[in-house]
């Protein structure tokens, strides 16, 4: 009874497959019912398999590729032959609503009656979009297909002589008695590798649920039980209550899975959490949006860069390349920047516009930092110190010049400073009174022809744009006395600029100070206390510990996984695993 419904289904599928090729006549040579190739014939008995086992077919958004598999002899589950995708639109994750570009992710079903020999795209078979999952989440769209013509809309676009060989395993699996087969549609292979890379994007969850369905294809080497119910996929579920059935949109009913399975498929996704959690932030992660409206695999880039090259098919007149909104012609070598755009990890609006790739922003903790940053910064002027006012020597208050003043000189009238900074307390008022009840005296002004502080006090409230690093100057072999009550005289032999950033000026000493020695350890004056005189002995310039150099930049993280993202083309068809494609037509 059964081999009788067999032959009764395989009759059926040929009238469908006829009656929608009407145009075309029922004839052997029409593309509809072309005969697999002999090469593609001697790897189906090489692998263990019939012509018209049943077959199941496996998509991989991000890597561009189409896998056939096919059931042995042994009644598992082998590849068969994988097939470079020629393109695909809109980026990783489901496709949510009509229009959106989005091709479909997740598990469908495939009947005769969605095979389509009379496609405007050579040949074609309908996904099922929305299956019962996407329907329970509200999801629209409609013929959203595998075909031909290299050209896609929500839809996944092989060459027409590949097609036309998937088209033809298909159909044989059906006259083999095979009443639909099934399609699982990725955004990548699902490995933990890959879950740990995409971890940040915002289908993660989703695509856990469907890495479950292909871990259950990889341990029983056999297309997975779907059902549906919580709005969820489920895979190989029996519920324990015969009377209950899942339904997408209410809650699941408790379920067993085969012995051992569910074990298995729990190991597994322990194992992607662990590794999901303990990814630290050096560790490289994937963009969220390429920006490049899908993709197409490095075989055909290589060959829109060098039609010379061999490809698994043949490509239409006008193809356009991921990440470019114009066509280019196949006939000649495409223009470079739209090889620069197809190639690159994520694309702006603004350079698909142009056919230029933007460079991406600098980041802000790069060495150096934005130059444009560095140029806005400004120090706040120092604190008074403490020596001051008790007459312990004066000193002249820094004064912030402008960022294109060179270091060392000083401004015609010094900027006011602002009401909000501290050290504006310094002029007037209560301290000026302190100090002169202690003998201290009022700063003086400063003037354009004489400068009170030493050569590197105004360069230090300064941020020069770029910073100019000057040699060490030898230290001096004596200092010179400085007065109680009086400004201390230059220095003779200036201190380099110091960094904005870190350094200080010298200040300069009483005149009860020592000269500096072996035995005497410098010691930087407090930030609290400003640049004015302290007992300490100042260090020598040598002590800065920068020697003239800059500072020390920070190596750059070099990932092992660098090659993620590899755009090296793989020209010809040597890609097609196993096996290889032939285009020719028996």
């Amino acid at each position: 009874m059964a081999g009788w419904r067999g032959v009764l289904l395989a009759g059926a599928t040929a009238l469908v497959l006829a009656g929608c090729n009407a145009n075309d006549g029922v004839s052997p040579m029409s593309k509809a019912n072309k005969s697999l190739s002999p090469q593609t014939l001697a790897l189906i008995q090489q692998k263990g398999m019939e012509k018209s086992s049943p077959i199941v077919v496996r998509i991989f958004k991000e890597e561009s590729e189409l896998e056939v598999w096919k059931e042995t002899t042994g009644g598992e589950y082998a590849l068969l032959k994988t097939y470079p995708i020629c393109r695909w639109s809109g980026e990783l994750g489901p496709k949510v609503k009509e229009g959106d570009r989005q091709a479909p992710e997740g598990f469908y079903t495939i009947t005769p009656g969605q095979m389509n020999p009379n496609s405007s795209y050579y040949l074609s078979f309908d996904l099922g979009f929305p299956n019962a999952y996407d329907r329970a989440w509200g999801r629209s769209g409609s013929n959203l297909m595998v075909h031909g013509d290299c050209s896609s809309r929500g839809c996944y676009a092989m060459t027409d002589e590949q097609v036309q060989e998937i088209f033809a395993l298909g159909r044989e699996s059906f006259f083999g008695g095979q009443r639909s087969f099934q399609v699982q549609a990725y955004p990548f292979r699902m490995t933990a590798d890959n879950m740990v890379r995409h971890r940040n994007n915002p289908n993660l969850a989703f695509w856990k649920m469907l890495k479950e369905g292909s871990d259950v294809f990889e341990l029983t080497k056999a297309p997975p039980q779907v059902g549906y119910c919580g709005k969820r996929y489920v895979f190989n579920a029996t519920p324990v209550d015969p009377s209950q059935k899942l339904q997408a949109s209410a809650p699941c009913p408790d379920y067993t899975q085969p012995e051992g399975l569910a074990e298995a498929l729990a190991a597994r996704q322990r194992e992607t959490d662990t590794r999901i959690a303990s990814a630290g932030a050096l560790q490289p992660a994937a963009p969220i949006k390429t920006g490049k409206d899908g993709g197409m695999h490095k075989v055909f880039i290589a060959k829109l860069e060098n039609p010379e090259l061999s490809a698994p098919g043949s490509l239409p007149a006008v193809v356009k390349p991921p990440g470019s909104d114009y066509g280019v012609a196949t006939n000649e070598p495409a223009p470079a920047e739209s090889i620069a755009l197809a190639t690159a990890d994520t694309v702006t609006e603004a350079s698909a516009a142009t056919g230029v790739p933007l460079p991406a922003p600098r980041p802000a903790d790069a060495p150096g930092g934005p130059r444009t940053a560095v140029a806005a910064a400004t120090p706040a002027p120092a604190a008074p110190s403490l020596f001051s006012f008790f007459g312990g020597g004066s000193s002249t208050p820094p004064t912030t010049a402008p960022a294109a003043t060179a270091p060392g000189a000083a401004p015609a009238t010094p900027p006011p400073a602002p009401a909000t900074q501290v050290a504006s307390l310094d002029s007037g008022g209560f301290f000026d009174g302190l100090k002169n009840l202690f003998g201290g005296s009022t700063p003086p002004a400063p003037t354009p022809t004489t400068q009170a502080t030493a050569p590197g006090a105004d360069a230090a409230a300064e941020v020069p744009v770029p910073p100019v690093r000057q040699a060490p100057a030898p230290a001096p072999s004596a200092r010179p006395a400085a007065s109680a009550a009086t400004a201390p005289a230059p220095r003779a032999n200036p201190a380099p600029a110091p960094q904005a950033s870190t350094a200080r000026p010298a200040a300069p000493t009483s005149a009860s100070a020592p000269p500096p020695s072996a035995g005497v350890v410098p010691r930087q004056t407090h930030p609290g206390y400003g640049t004015s005189t302290s007992t300490a002995a100042t260090p020598p310039a040598a002590a800065t510990g920068t020697n003239g150099a800059g500072p020390a930049l920070r190596p750059s993280v070099t990932s092992q996984n660098e090659a993620i993202y590899g755009t090296q083309a793989l020209p010809g068809a040597t890609i097609l695993t196993p096996g290889s494609f032939s285009s020719s037509v028996q």
